[in-house]
């Protein structure tokens, strides 16, 4: 089912919708909580599946929740930045991942084939790479509001669970960038191998990550602009997707570093804007962690992974999918005839 949202044609309309973000639905909550008590199990026994069962309603917007539907969208883009030599691989890489995951050989569809999961991979004008973030800024207004509204309307407005992911040569430099644009520190603290940078090419990417910051940083105080100058399109579109899956009651599991960076810009544009995600995982790359607790979310798995794709938030919608089935499958004390505590 299509959605009905359209990104706005300028900047400032964007702000606009982002200062304008729905709540929860207060009344699914309520629910839920009321029936959690109910159930043929100990008070807060199933742990954190009973805060996810909760969180599904509430953002659902529905009692009983359900996961029947998780789709599963992967942003890929291009970066002018690798230019300065910042990754381990070559920017043609981008397109031929996007190839094999087409053909059905990447570990995302794998995932997705375990979960059944629908995967749409979203290519973003991968033979156009964004400027060089430490010369211009990586995207014109024009270019970043596509982007965005990319994202948009890659979510379908029937999923019960949204799963972002990404791909995209240099995008970790990007994500170190924002991050360190958006919450401080040094380039250090921020950037880490990605797809297994190291020596002269690590220093050359922490190089380009304290830069770009420095040339944009009269203008990083406001999410999406922060996110227009050091993002790519992949990570516009993503965030494009987080919005619009708030505006559809959709709700979200975060990937790894790159995705939480995408993030960060819509929780900086709009506090409380990321109440509707969860992030999946943390990953190897060492600031995710670091990122994960500046945005306050705690991941759900540990599982030294730092792939991208979607991979760790597909793994997880199986955690989510589990909860909600335990909260709306479970007898109750009366249905079972179990006596309740004292």
């Amino acid at each position: 089912m299509p959605n009905t949202h359209k990104c706005p044609s300028d900047m400032d309309g964007l702000r606009q919708l982002l200062a304008a973000l729905p709540g929860p639905d207060a009344a699914a909550l309520a629910a839920a909580e009321a029936r959690e008590p109910t159930l043929t199990k100990p008070p807060g026994s199933l742990g954190r599946l009973e805060y996810m069962a909760h969180w599904l309603a509430a953002w659902q917007g529905r009692h009983p929740p359900r996961v029947e539907s998780i789709a599963v969208r992967v942003f890929a883009g291009n970066h002018g930045v690798v230019a300065k030599g910042v990754s381990a691989y070559p920017a043609e890489v981008t397109a031929q991942m996007v190839g094999n995951f087409a053909a059905g050989g990447a570990a995302v569809n794998q995932l997705c084939a375990a979960a059944a999961a629908d995967l749409d991979v979203i290519a973003l004008d991968l033979d156009q790479p964004t400027a060089d973030f430490t010369e211009a800024p990586a995207m014109d207004e024009a270019a970043f509001l596509a982007a965005v509204g990319r994202g948009m309307t890659s979510v379908p407005g029937d999923a019960d669970l949204l799963c972002v992911g990404e791909m995209g040569i240099g995008n970790t430099t990007s994500a170190a960038a924002l991050a360190l644009g958006l919450y401080g520190g040094t380039a250090d603290d921020w950037t880490g191998p990605g797809t297994g940078v190291e020596g002269d090419a690590f220093a050359l990417k922490v190089a380009a990550v304290g830069e770009g910051v420095r040339r944009h940083a009269r203008h990083l105080g406001d999410g999406m602009e922060a996110l227009r100058r050091l993002g790519g399109r992949e990570l516009a579109a993503m965030a494009g997707a987080i919005i619009q899956a708030r505006l559809t009651r959709v709700p979200v599991l975060l990937d790894g570093y790159v995705v939480a960076a995408a993030a960060a810009a819509v929780a900086v544009s709009a506090p409380g804007g990321l109440e509707h995600c969860l992030a999946a995982h943390v990953s190897a790359e060492p600031a995710h962690r670091r990122l994960l607790e500046e945005l306050r979310l705690i991941p759900l798995l540990d599982m030294n992974m730092r792939l991208g794709e979607a991979s760790g938030a597909v793994l997880a919608a199986s955690l989510v999918k589990s909860a909600a089935a335990c909260h709306a499958g479970m007898a109750t004390f009366a249905e079972a005839g179990v006596s309740d505590k004292d």
